[in-house]
């Protein structure tokens, strides 16, 4: 029998598959299922308003069967079936649709990079030459009597003869390889490696995906009990996925079982937002908030994405587009239609379709997060609690481009109020009088508290949003401002806790000690020493000046690297003029230099500690406080 030879183009393209296009071999079954799940929905549709499809359509499946003895996988369906010149022109020539359209001239290099070359092609069946070295496919269409036979050893060509086969369908048989050193390809022959292949890629097909399993039994008793070994078919594949089920028939213990099941969390999760889409792109997706945070969740290992599915196929498991990187805590799955895919399945065009599903998921839940947030109070913060510091980073993020869409999902600790509250929360409770939104940031409440700079914002009887995350302070000069009310921090020159009696008397006292404040800037080397508009008991503190705070010194400070030193605020030493430690600093300034250099520096280590700064010789500042008593 003569042998056929594949189109020039068709050649290259499979020798191009086998060789660099997919790189995982084992999806070469998903795509074979998936041809054999398309031949049984062509039936099934045919059979509408055909007579003869009619007639033979029975129960439609798939059924996968592996013979060790002769190395052979094969994947039958019986559906639509194909006739010889269906098989001519559906596997004698890749792309026949044309939608590839090589370059005539195409380089070594371009060649290499065909994993680019996007459409939506029927070339998956070819993928089976990844795992055999001979072809077979058996096929009688339901419109013929006749079957007929396509065999191919691959870039070489392709026979085509009759064949016997009793009922309509397709038969495709894998001759598979010899292991090699780097490839056991006989595990394609196991049956536990075939029901886990199901299971990750196809389980979800709509049609039974049967397999004959080897099973063990028990028979006779005492000395004449054996165990006896046979075969029984079963149905490897769920075929209705929980996420493709209305909301309603979506049982609470099922979509938990299919979490736990999936994404490996013995807790059950802490919302579960159930979507069903249609109109110009249509999906289905289930999505999943995790009680706490997975422990890899800060290390590079983590991987956010969601399951994509197209039609009960997995494409991939884990599509990072689909999910914003401030939700990226977010797992599930998506399934549509409506998809671009390449070549092998493995990737996605960034197509429109892909962007309104990504935009679609992202308001989606943010709408779920806001609604708990206002109507169980408790679970949120459950949330917050676990995942508060993504939503942060987020409003950061991109020069802040995300803020104003999370910024309503964001709670921070009063210090009146001592618990979690909302912005809008705390401009609801401020005093008519009020004109900022104050903010300290620290490590804890507690230090935050007994901040000498927040004793004038309690007097005052204001709130104060206590910040103990690292990103807080970059967080505060993204917002800036709400509701007319701007973010100010009780370390801000601007804080306007004093009145305008107390403004005038501040400047005075600051005229009156300009020698002593020059004296304290030149001695410290610091950028600053002003008379303090925020103390009210604490004789000291320090403030920065300039863009860059404390804390975000403290920030950059804890990062790897030497340019770490560059990042350095320009502080300024606060003095209180009330306290009894300026009345000793301005009496030593006028009858002993050298003892008010030591109370100064002494003052100023004081305010770096208070400040949570280290200071960089702790016994000499010992000696130096011994030093004036």
């Amino acid at each position: 029998m003569a042998k056929k030879q594949f189109k020039a183009e068709s050649k290259r393209l499979l020798d191009l598959m086998i060789n660099s296009i997919y790189t995982n071999k084992e999806i070469f079954l998903r795509e074979l299922i998936s041809n054999a799940s398309d031949a049984n929905d062509k039936l099934h549709y045919i059979s509408l308003t055909d007579e003869t499809a009619r007639g033979e359509t029975g129960e439609l499946f798939i059924k996968v069967t592996a013979d060790k003895e002769n190395r052979t996988l094969k994947i039958s369906d019986n559906g639509v079936g194909m006739t010889k010149e269906e098989l001519e022109n559906n596997l004698g020539t890749i792309c026949k649709s044309g939608s590839l359209q090589f370059k005539e001239n195409m380089t070594e290099s371009e060649e290499k990079e065909a994993v680019n070359i996007i459409g939506q092609f029927g070339v998956g069946f070819y993928s089976a030459f990844m795992v055999c070295d001979r072809l077979t496919v058996i096929s009688r269409s339901y419109k013929e009597n006749e079957a007929y036979e396509w065999t191919s050893d691959g870039a070489d060509g392709y026979t085509i003869k009759t064949a016997q086969k009793e009922k309509v369908g397709t038969d495709i048989i894998l001759h598979i390889k010899d292991d090699t050193e780097d490839v056991k390809y006989s595990e394609y022959l196991e049956t536990y490696t075939l029901k886990r292949l199901v299971k990750t890629y196809s389980d979800y097909i709509r049609y039974p995906i049967k397999m004959d399993i080897e099973k063990t039994k028990e028979e006779g008793e005492g000395e004449n009990k054996t165990t006896v070994t046979y075969t029984e078919e079963e149905t490897v594949n769920s075929m209705v996925p929980v996420w493709k089920k209305s909301k309603g028939e979506q049982k609470k213990e099922e979509t938990d079982r299919f979490y736990k099941d999936t994404f490996f969390d013995f807790e059950e999760p802490l919302f579960t937002i159930s979507v069903a889409a249609e109109g110009v792109v249509s999906y289905k997706a289930l999505l999943y908030i995790p009680a706490k945070t997975p422990y890899d969740y800060y290390t590079k290992e983590y991987e956010k994405g969601l399951k994509l599915y197209s039609n009960g196929v997995m494409i991939m498991e884990r599509c990072g587009d689909l999910v914003p990187e401030h939700f990226r805590f977010v797992k599930g799955v998506v399934d549509s239609d409506d998809l671009s895919l390449n070549i092998s399945r493995e990737m996605l065009q960034q197509d429109a379709a892909l962007k309104t599903i990504s935009k679609n998921i992202d308001k989606k839940i943010h709408t779920e997060l806001k609604k708990a947030l206002d109507n169980d109070r408790e679970k949120y913060e459950t949330f917050f609690k676990a995942f508060g510091i993504q939503l942060k980073y987020g409003c950061v993020a991109q020069y802040g481009i995300n803020k104003d869409a999370l910024k309503d999902l964001l709670l921070f600790r009063s210090s009146n109020q001592d618990k979690l509250i909302t912005i809008d929360e705390y401009i609801k409770t401020m005093p008519e009088d009020q004109k900022h939104i104050y903010y300290a940031c620290g490590e804890t409440v507690q230090k935050i508290n007994t901040l000498p700079q927040s004793e004038l914002v309690k007097a005052k009887g204001y709130d104060m949003l206590c910040l103990t995350d690292e990103v807080d302070e970059f967080l505060m000069n993204v917002l800036r401002e709400e509701n007319g009310k701007d973010f100010c921090s009780i370390n801000s020159d601007n804080a306007d806790l004093l009145d305008e009696s107390e403004e005038k008397k501040a400047e005075e006292t600051a005229e009156a000690n300009k020698e002593l404040l020059a004296f304290v800037k030149e001695t410290l080397g610091i950028e600053e020493a002003v008379i303090s508009k925020k103390l009210k008991t604490h004789p000291v503190c320090l403030s920065a000046k300039g863009g860059i705070t404390l804390e975000m010194e403290k920030y950059f400070a804890a990062l790897p690297g030497e340019d770490k030193e560059k990042v350095k605020a320009q502080r300024v030493l606060e003095l209180n003029p009330n306290h009894s430690a300026f009345s000793a600093l301005s009496k030593a300034f006028s009858e002993d230099k050298e003892k008010a250099k030591t109370m100064a520096e002494v003052l100023y280590s004081q305010a770096l500690l208070i400040a949570g700064l280290p200071i960089e010789n702790p016994s000499e500042y010992a000696e130096k406080v011994c030093s004036l008593f």
